[in-house]
């Protein structure tokens, strides 16, 4: 069971559509935590109307776990503390996400640990678990999900994801638990059987995320119609658990709630095509799509660091850094889109946040 709110309260909560940004690490020059800039990063998240965090998840950088950081525990602490003071001015619905990755005994420990700091599900990584049947693979799921409410998650196999079959996705879419789904294969055949498993499952609880970064507005926009027993059913992504929504914030939570009100039309306006090639473009250089994503932690930090939300853009790993011309290609797509930046935003409320 959740920590402080019902099965029924959360899926109420995703079913509506949320902005989920997965945390980054705001390191110093030394390459150390700075707790300073980590709260304020979870600060800025609540104020730009999220609707929910994941934490110890990639962008968050999976060498925490490592035992020279040591920094999963003082991460997931730091962030849902914070979370709770911020949320306590202003109550309303959110939900804390805590990341789970490796073989089941660490899957288990690390989502026990979430559950105690008081998170309300986990997005599970199944990346440690590639050469494994996805019978297997299941086991582990339903294993993990006696801990906590499970959100699964499609990785794309370009960084360390595998490919799963419509079986898998609608056996994994049985699990009584499971609370959503972060759809992120960067594939559209893939992405389309994650659905098709779902409403294969019979489960019209279980809410439908965006992961494809390289797709976000299109996949939230399309009307997804399949048969289920004879019947057509139609389902929606209803938002987005990004790492992309790392930055710029704030217009992602508007540009969610531009698209929920544009689904409701009869006819789709041409230019949110624009809108949603512009997205891509963003896309493209914070995530470093031109070096096969190496540059997509450091790229998410070098937004924040210019708004002055990390100090640093270092990384536990010192080979991760910026690509050649990735830093011309954020100038250029910041200035391209102001609309889908909020700068002005930041600026106003940085100080408050790192108070």
């Amino acid at each position: 069971m959740a920590n402080s709110r019902s099965f029924a309260e959360l899926r109420i909560h995703l079913l509506a559509g949320q902005a989920i940004p997965a945390l980054p690490l705001a390191l110093d020059d030394n390459r150390r935590l700075s707790e300073r800039h980590q709260r304020a990063l979870a600060r800025y998240y609540v104020d730009a109307g999220c609707g929910g965090l994941a934490v110890g998840v990639h962008s968050t950088q999976f060498e925490i776990r490592d035992p020279q950081h040591g920094l999963f525990q003082p991460v997931l602490e730091l962030a849902s503390h914070t979370l709770d003071e911020s949320l306590a001015a202003n109550p309303r619905p959110f939900i804390k996400i805590a990341g789970a990755c490796g073989r089941t005994p660490q899957a288990c420990a690390e989502t026990q640990l979430a559950r105690e700091l008081g998170y309300d599900a986990v997005l599970l990584s199944l990346a440690a678990l590639n050469d494994q049947p996805e019978v297997a693979v299941l086991a582990h799921c339903r294993t993990v999900a006696q801990e906590l409410p499970l959100i699964g998650f499609y990785l794309q196999p370009a960084v360390g994801g595998r490919v799963f079959s419509l079986d898998f996705w609608t056996q994994f879419a049985a699990i009584e638990s499971v609370l959503a789904v972060k759809i992120a294969p960067f594939n559209r055949y893939q992405t389309l059987e994650v659905i098709r498993g779902v409403i294969a499952a019979g489960r019209d609880d279980i809410a439908l995320y965006t992961g494809n970064d390289d797709t976000i507005v299109t996949d939230l926009l399309t009307p997804f119609a399949f048969e289920h027993q004879g019947s057509p059913v139609t389902r929606q992504i209803v938002g987005g658990l990004l790492g992309h929504w790392g930055v710029w914030s704030q217009a992602a939570v508007q540009l969610l709630e531009a698209i929920k009100t544009a689904r409701t039309l009869e006819q789709l306006d041409r230019r949110w095509l624009q809108r949603a090639a512009a997205v891509t473009d963003m896309n493209a250089a914070l995530f470093d799509s031109a070096h096969a994503f190496a540059g997509c932690i450091p790229g998410i930090l070098e937004v924040l660091r210019r708004q002055g939300l990390v100090p640093t853009i270092n990384c536990l790993n010192p080979h991760e850094v910026l690509s050649p011309g990735q830093a011309e290609e954020l100038t250029r797509v910041t200035a391209a889109y102001p609309e889908l930046t909020d700068n002005d935003f930041v600026a106003t409320n940085l100080d408050r946040w790192l108070s």
